[in-house]
């Protein structure tokens, strides 16, 4: 499984961007969210989204719906 980077959020986006494609039944996971709690900077240090290379295209889509929505 390789993973693909869906983007970068703050780290609250990047939690909600992760349920949201949890919800629509893509595996995600926010990589380097607690890193910006240890350095005191909890909004400086973006949050990367990720989930499987093969579910990029379909995540993609899925946050561009939630979007316009």
């Amino acid at each position: 499984m390789a993973l693909a980077e869906v983007g970068r959020f703050n780290r609250i986006e990047a939690h909600v961007v992760a349920g949201a494609l949890e919800a629509a039944g893509i595996p995600a996971i926010s990589f380097d969210a607690e890193m910006s709690l240890g350095e005191g900077s909890a909004f400086l240090i973006p949050v990367r989204v990720m989930v499987d290379a093969e579910d990029l295209t379909e995540a993609r889509a899925v946050l561009a719906e939630a979007s316009r929505g």
